[in-house]
């Protein structure tokens, strides 16, 4: 049954398929030669629960619905917590922390000698390993922390690094009790850009996402200092010379019951603020920057400045793109 939500709140995006035919206005362009349909990005923006008023009694069934939530997240986190104040793991777990795989498999493989502790191969189940321990798999060392992922609404002010010689506020002041494990941020947002930006510990997942080679796909809400002419987004389609080349845009369009100075903007490239010298080479100004989407994870149900852990279809999704 669909939600209700009182007028005055505002509509984001949708990030649900079913929503696909409402997302974008009537004009859209997208690359030549591609074969892309304007539907195909309508889909990827949120709507939310904020267009048709709110059901009575829906805002106690939401407060249940956060508590839920926070209750799992926490009970995860003291669970990893837990790991790190041991002072010895088993070696299967050791294994399976460093995500190399699960412990049933980290047995088959300390039996057929593969696993190294201190330059010993070790063979017996149930062995203990010390924190200090150097263990190595398949002739590379290994580490037991356990990946995590963690999806943030970044707000305007905040810079995207996990420390700053000026003393400015980061994304990781913002998740400092996310984890136990010291986690990174997947690519950067400026300080004046918000929305969806991953965090994570895992260095495979985190170089494989931000790899010119991967195209992880990422779509903006653009707010522009005055109404972009068609012959305008014509250009933007056809690419903008930057100084690092030609700025390649997937796709283009108004919104729907949006003033024209509102566009969606799917790309791939990760330039540093590419959306920004792309709208200035053409004489505006962008006012508000929001990343809504960023490899399929959306900021739906996660409010400004604030976080959540990924599910494990979520992780497996990403590992799977």
């Amino acid at each position: 049954m669909e939600k209700k939500y009182s007028k005055t709140e505002k509509e984001p995006f949708v990030s649900n398929q079913s929503e696909e035919r409402k997302s974008f206005g009537k004009t859209s362009f997208k690359r030549g030669g591609e074969g892309r349909s304007s539907s195909d990005v309508r889909g990827k923006y949120e709507r939310g629960s904020l267009k048709y008023g709110r059901k009575p009694g829906s805002e106690k069934t939401d407060r249940d619905d956060d508590r839920a939530r926070s209750f799992v997240q926490k009970r995860r986190f003291k669970k990893v917590e837990k790991d790190v104040h041991k002072d010895t793991i088993r070696l299967n777990k050791y294994i399976a922390n460093s995500g190399i795989c699960s412990r049933r498999e980290a047995d088959e493989l300390i039996v057929q000698g593969l696993v190294e502790v201190n330059g010993q191969v070790v063979t017996e189940m149930g062995y203990q390993v010390e924190k200090t321990d150097k263990v190595v798999f398949d002739g590379q060392g290994i580490t037991p922390e356990k990946p995590v992922y963690i999806l943030l609404n970044k707000p305007k002010g905040y810079i995207s690094t996990t420390k700053d010689d000026k003393a400015r506020k980061t994304v990781m002041d913002l998740v400092a009790n996310a984890s136990p494990y010291r986690v990174f941020p997947v690519g950067r947002l400026d300080r004046s850009t918000t929305g969806v930006i991953l965090l994570t510990n895992d260095g495979h997942m985190t170089k494989k996402l931000t790899h010119p080679s991967f195209d992880a796909k990422k779509i903006y809400h653009v707010t522009l200092d005055k109404k972009l002419t068609n012959e305008d987004m014509k250009l933007i389609v056809e690419g903008i010379r930057l100084e690092e080349g030609i700025a390649v845009v997937d796709q283009i369009s108004f919104i729907e019951g949006k003033p024209k100075n509102e566009i969606g903007m799917e790309i791939h490239i990760g330039w540093n603020r590419v959306i920004r010298r792309i709208f200035q080479r053409l004489g505006y100004e962008v006012e508000a920057l929001d990343r809504v989407m960023f490899a399929g994870m959306t900021k739906k149900n996660i409010k400004r400045g604030h976080w959540r852990i990924l599910t494990d279809l979520e992780v497996n999704t990403l590992k799977m793109l």
